[in-house]
C-alpha cells in the first residue's frame, strides 16, 4: 500500500472541507428553523378585549 504526501494532503482537505459543509448546513437549518417560528408565531390569532372570556356556566 503506499501512502503519498498528497493522498494524505488530499484526505484531509476533504476532511476540512466535509466539516465546512456540515457547519454551513446546521447554520442554515437554524436559520429557517427561526424564520419558521417567526411565521408560525406571526399567524396565530391575536386576542381582542376580553372576548371569549366569558364562560357561562349554568348550562
Amino acid at each position: 500500500m503506499d501512502i503519498s504526501g498528497s493522498n494524505v494532503q488530499s484526505a484531509a482537505n476533504q476532511q476540512t472541507t466535509n466539516v465546512k459543509v456540515m457547519q454551513m448546513a446546521k447554520q442554515q437549518q437554524k436559520a429557517e428553523g427561526e424564520t419558521a417560528m417567526q411565521l408560525i408565531a406571526s399567524s396565530a390569532p391575536k386576542a381582542v378585549g376580553n372576548a371569549g372570556h366569558i364562560i357561562n356556566t349554568k348550562a
